[in-house]
């Protein structure tokens, strides 16, 4: 184990992105704690509030991302420092990540079905960087051999068609296998072959003629929403609370 330890986490410099790694999904897994005991009115916690305005946990989160990256930069990859440091940034990407539907909507929106936003891209968060720390890196530069690595030329070219085939299977609407495609290729490979999701920009753009083609995307998407939604709205709402219920509109006049 002493052994394994060295060469794959001390050795190659891993070992701040292990440490910034436990600290974010810990740092989340905490934050839904409280916040849940918050909204169930049970325990010792409650809002931070400062002169009658809540203040979010994003706000103390941005400040930790900021010491602990500025910090990390300066550091290196090796000594106490980049550990402490990388700590600190990963405290401050779970506070902040765990709002991030608060930043996109601009609106606390942490407990609608708008706040799975940040449960999902947590999860996406941990799994990228957890791959990272496993050796793949970003546009498959490691599955280059050592002549290959040392040809700056092949290099280019590599990043560059992995980066084409996850922007292919982004305009394909597919934004999980092009995010992922970015440091397991084969995964954006998958996505950009098989047909787009309907209202992606691949769809209107070269499905509107081919009536065929149109209908056999929005059958393949609805059985594959069909299939998946309910599972993976009940993990989300294992990992992140369920949201409130959406109240119930009103009928024009009054009904």
């Amino acid at each position: 184990m002493g052994h394994w330890w060295t060469r794959n986490i001390t050795e190659p410099g891993k070992l701040p992105l292990l440490l910034a790694l436990s600290s974010f999904v810990l740092t989340f897994v905490i934050t839904r704690i409280v916040v849940r005991m918050i909204r169930a009115g049970k325990g010792p916690f409650g809002n931070v509030e400062a002169g009658g305005v809540h203040i979010h946990h994003v706000v103390p989160g941005v400040v930790l991302t900021v010491v602990g990256g500025f910090g990390a930069v300066a550091s290196g990859r090796h000594g106490f420092g980049s550990a402490a440091f990388a700590v600190v940034f990963g405290v401050g990407a779970g506070l902040v990540l765990d709002e991030f539907a608060l930043i996109m909507h601009l609106d606390d929106v942490y407990w609608s079905e708008e706040g799975r936003k940040s449960v999902e891209v947590v999860v996406v968060t941990a799994a990228l960087v957890g791959l990272m720390l496993s050796g793949f890196l970003p546009f498959g530069v490691n599955d280059l051999t050592e002549d290959e690595l040392q040809d700056r030329a092949g290099v280019i070219v590599s990043i560059g068609l992995n980066f084409l085939i996850s922007l292919l299977a982004l305009s394909k609407g597919k934004a999980r296998m092009a995010i992922f495609g970015v440091i397991v290729p084969l995964v954006a490979l998958i996505g950009a072959i098989r047909l787009a999701r309907p209202g992606s920009p691949w769809a209107k753009r070269f499905y509107r003629r081919r009536h065929r083609a149109r209908a056999k995307a929005q059958l393949r998407a609805y059985r594959h929403d069909r299939r998946w939604a309910g599972p993976r709205r009940k993990v989300q709402d294992w990992i992140g609370g369920k949201p409130d219920p959406e109240p119930a509109r009103s009928l024009p006049g009054g009904r």
